[in-house]
């Protein structure tokens, strides 16, 4: 246990008096306080409300344009709608002059030509104006059929109540929570992970280990470069997330009308925890593997090449939850099996009891199994390393390395 901890601490402290890894946490922390300040600031520098944007509607038929005036007003709320009297070629000019920034010209009830400068791909103008347009349709029919005004709005305007009740879990809500603790658990483990793997071999071109292994045990050595490591990576992860949480809550009366900020912050407790436990089990897994092959690099150049089989396993688990998530099918069978793989458990049984339900007995083998694979996994790698630390010269390959390690048990 004495040789850990001097192990642990010593590792730790090469974290801590990293200035890349100080200067990243420092300006991670930074540039999260700005972005939770940008309303204020913006309200601070804008001087109110932002000026609405001009949509420009132009109709050859003088008795429609009021009409659509008013459904075009009602529908596009967030543009100040204006008519144009001066035909298609005024409403082109105004958009390149900059004026405008788009514009519909009608063609009676059930035509239109949509005019805009740049056409974003996130533009939705056009699927409204159908809409608006529609309705018009169906107004225009039932006065010429001998309905009142007031009638034809009445019809016009009733509104269904509708309610959803999901007796599971509601993909829509989770998703963001989901999909920040993937995208989290994905940068963490390549970063910290390559980490692990250079250390190890820097210590071995040094020619150092030579007597660190014969002082140490490779257990106690193994385990405090991986648990120095993700300790490093969560008090990292801890500053910068915590600091978003602070100053979110400083910012929070700003932010009241943004939902997608809102829900990413008031993640349920439950799943918070469950996202602690995959996360720090999925970490385990994968450091204990690049420690162990960083292990047998013989220089540090060879390191990249040597991981490389480790990090396309974690990007295909990577891939493969993702997929999943984007077709809104998490409980599809490859999905099933690949929450009780230890390498892609982290990922997989987290995105299932986010999105999906699943019966508690399921999370539990889920978590045993991984668990059991952190420790086998630590173990069989402290032996590769004390195996693959002393060889020198050509890289050896992984097969020759564990049958040096079996042949050692023996």
């Amino acid at each position: 246990m004495k040789q850990f901890s001097k192990i642990f601490k010593f590792e730790l402290k090469g974290y801590f008096k990293n200035k890349i890894f100080v200067g990243i946490t420092i300006f991670s922390v930074i540039a999260i306080a700005l972005s939770m300040f940008i309303p204020n600031i913006t309200s601070l520098f804008g001087g109110g409300e932002p000026e609405k944007r001009v949509m420009l509607i132009y109709s050859n038929d003088a008795e429609f344009s009021s009409l659509a005036e008013q459904y075009f007003s009602a529908a596009f709320q967030d543009y100040e709608v204006e008519m144009a009297d001066g035909g298609v070629d005024e409403l082109k000019e105004r958009i390149t002059s900059g004026e405008a920034e788009c514009a519909f010209a009608l063609n009676g009830l059930s035509s239109f030509t949509y005019y805009v400068d740049n056409l974003s791909m996130y533009d939705t103008n056009v699927a409204t104006a159908n809409a608006v347009l529609i309705e018009l349709y169906r107004l225009n029919a039932m006065l010429q059929n001998g309905l009142t005004p007031e009638q034809a709005n009445d019809i016009l305007d009733v509104r269904i109540e509708a309610k959803t009740t999901a007796l599971g879990k509601n993909q829509i809500d989770n998703f963001l929570y989901t999909y920040v603790m993937i995208i989290a658990l994905y940068m963490v483990i390549l970063l910290y992970g390559q980490m692990v793997a250079t250390n190890v071999a820097t210590e071995k071109s040094s020619r150092a280990m030579e007597l660190l292994i014969t002082s140490a045990k490779p257990t106690n050595m193994m385990f405090g470069k991986v648990l120095a490591s993700c300790t490093a990576g969560f008090v990292q992860l801890a500053a910068i997330f915590g600091s978003a949480l602070l100053f979110y809550n400083i910012n929070k009366s700003a932010w009241e009308g943004n939902a997608l900020v809102q829900s990413i912050f008031n993640i349920p407790i439950d799943l918070f925890l469950y996202m602690l436990v995959f996360f720090v089990l999925g970490f385990f897994i994968y450091a204990f593997l690049y420690g162990a092959i960083g292990s047998t690099a013989s220089k540090l150049e060879d390191v990249n090449t040597a991981v490389m089989p480790v990090t396309f396993l974690f990007i295909i688990a990577f891939f493969v939850v993702v997929l999943s998530m984007a077709s809104g099918n998490v409980d599809n069978t490859i999905m099933q099996i690949c929450s009780y793989v230890p390498f892609t458990s982290p990922m997989a049984m987290f995105t299932r009891i986010a999105m999906s339900t699943v019966a508690w007995y399921e999370v539990v083998i889920s978590i045993g199994v991984l668990v059991g694979s952190v420790i086998a996994i630590g173990i069989l790698a402290a032996k590769i390393y004390r195996v693959g630390v002393l060889l020198y010269g050509k890289r050896p390959k992984l097969t020759e390395v564990l049958k040096s390690v079996f042949r050692k048990e023996k």
